[in-house]
């Protein structure tokens, strides 16, 4: 599954070296910039001390004094630009560096994905690692902007129809070759990370809002005639008309007037201000997506919400950002003297809410259509990053089943993965894996379970074929006890699994949506008898309600009823234990086989670590069956979290 990873990691290694070597480039021309400034402004500072000096012609020297100190504010702009481009190429390449991590699943090379709670998601989000380090949302991990990164989540968690998964396939695999663009969009959103959806959702409630302005138009009069008064008086008492005393009279009009009626300004900014260097990010990521011609469906109708109309978004958000940028002035030194002379706050709030009334009601459309272009550019990425994964087909069927050829781990390293054919349903059936510790069970739901979120979301599958209907999702795996709520590890238990069931109950009245299950080594805390009783009745309630799923156990019996034994498709891993010079070593070819398991290995395990027998006493250095991480070959159970 991997046969063009090399022209993958070769693109990936060109461009970054190629974005370094850039950066460095820029680096060093900006290291001379910055020389060329400090002796303009030594050369500029001499010229206004000849100035000063009696004797010289003062027209040459203003000339000259002017023009160095000219050339020291355009070296001073010209250095910020060049500094804004080598950090551009410093992130780029950046970018690149992370794709070659995420195709070799380095995870401590990646930027950190914090762990959504498990209170705020479904139980399958833990189970199947789909957030925080290490997880999914990690492998998808070039999504950057708020709205973008709540949209893939929302996918990641949601059923979604055949239809609306067709349409996201086609701009995935449209979106996949324009590596530029989508670099781009990362770089640009990562600029604006740390303005988070809440802020996004304050600015939009502004946007949609009444004007403040809207029903105060006096005020707005007002503060021109006011500063128009000003400059006048100023004017007439250069012209000797009026004496200083009258301009002053005037800003202190106006200074009263701004701390009587222009309270809830500074409020109305804060409203829009999600953070006015963010608003240039989302101006730059709606102009990439704009230029870039579409044919595909789905990219062609949010291009459209792009540009619909005479409110263009990039054009638009490119104006809102000059316009924060003046209300800006108000954390400046000389803020007060600049609001006491002109009122700026109030013409800089008219003119901002001119565009909320121009374009504000369109800001949630462009917003949305921004969030589903991001999540889909992560999804081409893991396209393009894995160019040999397949796209699965998500249709309704009469008999659901999901039918996947060449199946793994999607978190597996590729040099590491063992691929398996899987086939779950229809519905009265249920897969029965089974099989000893370590063997990779565990493993095998997670890879159903993550290749079928994949799916669902519109992104190829780690398979070389994948067939299913529109699933929804329940698991039971990692289970968690909880003191402080009183809840032990079987009643957690019994918790999840009653959701499970319920899940399947509400799935069966619904034709369009199939539940998938998938249940790990359930009532393992509980003695056999009952696990078994107990087990089985579990089992029973997801036949009835037309759930399709896949149960892992270790215990050998859970299949032997009349009813269980036909309804079950039993498939097992196996192990091999082998002498070795070091001691014994068992190991395991991860490959699924049909049948019911015929081999157990805990009493094994417990002799090779040296605890096989009461009278050896507790193992040492110089155990004569020494045991190390190698001698039990671990695989993918333990490579993933640990287990």
């Amino acid at each position: 599954m991997a046969t063009n990873a090399p022209d993958v990691d070769r693109s990936y290694r060109e461009r970054a070296d190629r974005f370094a070597q850039r950066r460095d480039a820029y680096a060093a021309r900006a290291r001379a910039i910055g020389h060329a400034r400090l002796i303009s402004f030594l050369a500029a500072g001499a010229a206004f001390a000849w100035l000063l000096e009696p004797g010289g012609i003062v027209a040459l020297e203003i000339t000259a004094a002017g023009a160095l100190l000219c050339l020291f504010i355009g070296l001073v702009v010209y250095q910020h630009r060049v500094d804004d481009r080598r950090r551009w190429h410093e992130d780029m390449a950046a970018l690149n560096r992370e794709a070659l991590a995420r195709r070799d699943r380095d995870w401590a090379a990646l930027p950190d994905h914090p762990r959504i709670g498990r209170d705020s998601t479904p139980p399958f989000a833990d189970d199947l690692d789909l957030f925080g380090t290490a997880s999914l949302f990690g492998l998808l991990g070039t999504v950057a902007t708020p709205p973008g990164v709540a949209r893939l989540q929302s996918w990641m968690l949601q059923t979604a129809s055949a239809e609306t998964v067709a349409r996201r396939q086609g701009g995935v695999r449209q979106l996949a070759p324009h590596i530029d663009v989508r670099q781009e969009v990362t770089a640009a959103g990562r600029r604006i990370a740390t303005a988070n959806l809440a802020g996004v959702e304050r600015f939009l409630a502004w946007a949609e809002s009444e004007p403040w302005l809207a029903s105060r138009r006096w005020v707005i009069w007002t503060a021109r005639a006011l500063t128009l008064a000003t400059v006048a008086l100023v004017v007439a008492n250069v012209l000797g008309v009026v004496s200083y005393q009258a301009w002053l009279a005037a800003i202190a009009v106006n200074l009263a007037f701004s701390h009587t009626v222009g309270k809830g300004i500074h409020r109305t900014f804060d409203r829009a201000f999600t953070r006015e260097s963010a608003f240039k990010s989302y101006a730059r990521i709606f102009e990439l997506f704009v230029a870039t011609p579409f044919s595909a469906p789905r990219l062609q109708e949010l291009q459209s919400e792009l540009i619909a109309g005479d409110a263009i978004a990039h054009r638009e958000i490119e104006r809102l950002h000059r316009l924060l940028s003046l209300s800006e002035v108000r954390f400046s030194m000389p803020y007060v003297a600049i609001q006491a002379f002109s009122l700026w706050d109030f013409h800089v709030l008219a003119r901002l809410e001119g565009w909320q009334v121009r374009a504000g009601h369109r800001a949630r459309r462009w917003l949305d259509a921004l969030a589903e272009l991001d999540a889909i550019a992560a999804l081409a990425a893991l396209h393009y990053d894995n160019p040999d994964w397949a796209f699965p087909v998500v249709r309704p069927q009469k008999r659901p089943v999901i039918g996947a050829a060449g199946l793994g781990h999607p978190l597996i390293p590729d040099d590491r993965r063992v691929v398996n054919d899987v086939s779950i349903g229809p519905p009265g059936t249920f897969l029965l894996v089974t099989g000893s510790n370590m063997s990779g069970k565990s493993t095998l739901l997670r890879a159903i379970g993550t290749n079928v979120i994949l799916a669902r979301a519109g992104a190829p599958v780690c398979a070389t074929s994948m067939r299913l209907p529109p699933i929804a999702l329940e698991t039971s795996m990692r289970v968690h006890d909880s003191l402080q709520a009183g809840l032990s590890h079987f009643m957690a238990e019994l918790e999840r699994l009653k959701r499970v069931v319920a899940a399947a109950r509400q799935a069966g009245s619904d034709p369009d949506v199939t539940l998938l299950y998938l249940l790990d080594d359930i009532f393992q805390g509980t003695n056999t008898a009952e696990r078994q009783i107990a087990a089985r009745k579990v089992v029973d309630h997801l036949l009835e309600a037309g759930a399709i799923g896949a149960v892992t156990s270790h215990d050998l019996a859970l299949a032997d009823t009349d009813r269980l034994s036909g309804a079950c498709d039993p498939v097992h891993f196996t192990e091999s234990i082998v002498d070795a010079a070091e001691g014994p070593r068992i190991t395991f070819d991860y490959k699924l086989q049909p049948g019911i398991a015929t081999s157990r290995n805990a009493l094994r395990l417990l002799e090779i670590v040296g605890l096989g027998s009461s009278t050896d006493g507790p193992p040492t250095a110089n155990d004569s069956r020494p045991w190390s991480p190698e001698a039990a070959d671990t695989g993918p159970d333990r490579q993933q979290k640990g287990e």
